[in-house]
């Protein structure tokens, strides 16, 4: 197997049979299969890919119980992948299938690991092209992203990388994050990027960060380096308040019994604050990964029979 297509779907009943058959246009001549995950979605989009998987002997079709995001929809579908390279594409039809023969062939010339995509022009909606630029510059930060290299979520990774990123067990996966944690071997190449064909984006506020905060906690150790910094700052500065107020008891006038106590309780009492949440944080994300919750639960798998 050449290649495997991961489509996470949500809610997509007018585009992914269209979608389907416009990959299998676009990629004949190369012998390749198309995975579909059902992120719980609210619409017909589980009896359409049913009836894809039946029609195409290439197909595979995984429906998840409920809603569990499209990071996790997308590890279970590398789960079940077995070609050479994997794609990711969205079920929006922003990214034409074929611009995939692009990713192929720049992985394929520069023995790249991972091919991430880049546009010259995004369609998205303002707020939305807002969150994905600081997305990216607080992963170059938090991730040590390479400089320039855009996160986008259609992108190729080669099969070896696939098989290290699935050992991750824990219900917070972040597919770049486990990336940058395997390998450095990356490329990128430009791609066209249409208008959304149907619907409305699910990209939210809410979802930006529920990721910000699943990459600073569960995958950097940014929160302890940018804390320890702050905590021994406001520690020199209460030592130096607090010499400051002893001066004036040594040479006068005494400073007032309240303005030592309220000033102290401050500072211990917001640096214990401060810390203990971002204790509170990681021991939280600790515990549910040590919990058992699943990263997804399939409750549908038909098609592309092994």
């Amino acid at each position: 197997m050449k290649l495997s297509v991961i489509i996470p779907v949500y809610n997509s009943e007018s585009t992914i049979a269209l979608l389907v058959d416009k990959l299998q246009q676009a990629l004949q001549g190369i012998l390749f299969e198309i995975v579909m995950i059902n992120d719980g979605s609210q619409d017909n989009s589980e009896r359409i890919c049913k009836q894809l998987a039946k029609q195409f002997p290439n197909v595979r079709f995984l429906s998840l119980r409920r809603n569990y995001g499209e990071f996790n929809a997308v590890m279970c579908g590398l789960n079940w992948v077995q070609g050479e390279f994997c794609v990711m594409i969205d079920d929006d039809f922003q990214n034409p299938p074929e611009e995939i023969l692009k990713l192929l062939e720049t992985a394929e010339k520069g023995d790249y690991d991972v091919v991430y995509t880049h546009y010259s022009k995004k369609q998205h909606a303002a707020y939305r092209n807002l969150g994905s630029r600081l997305v990216n510059w607080f992963t170059g930060y938090s991730l040590n992203k390479p400089k320039g290299l855009y996160l986008s979520s259609f992108k190729l990774i080669r099969k070896e990388v696939v098989l290290e990123i699935i050992k991750y067990q824990g219900p917070y996966p972040y597919i770049d994050g486990l990336i940058f944690r395997i390998t450095r071997n990356i490329g990128s190449v430009q791609v066209m990027h249409e208008k959304r064909e149907a619907g409305v984006s699910n990209y939210t506020w809410r979802k930006l960060i529920s990721l910000v905060l699943n990459i600073l906690f569960c995958y950097s150790s940014l929160p302890i380096r940018l804390f320890m910094p702050i905590g021994v700052g406001l520690f020199g500065f209460g030592f130096v308040l607090l010499l400051f107020l002893f001066g004036q008891w040594v040479i006068g006038p005494d400073p007032k019994g309240w303005q030592v106590v309220t000033a102290s309780l401050i500072f211990i009492g917001g640096i214990q604050c401060t810390l203990l949440s971002v204790l509170g944080e990681y021991i939280g994300k600790s515990f549910m990964a040590q919990s058992g919750q699943p990263q997804y639960v399939v409750k549908f798998n038909s098609g592309a029979d092994r």
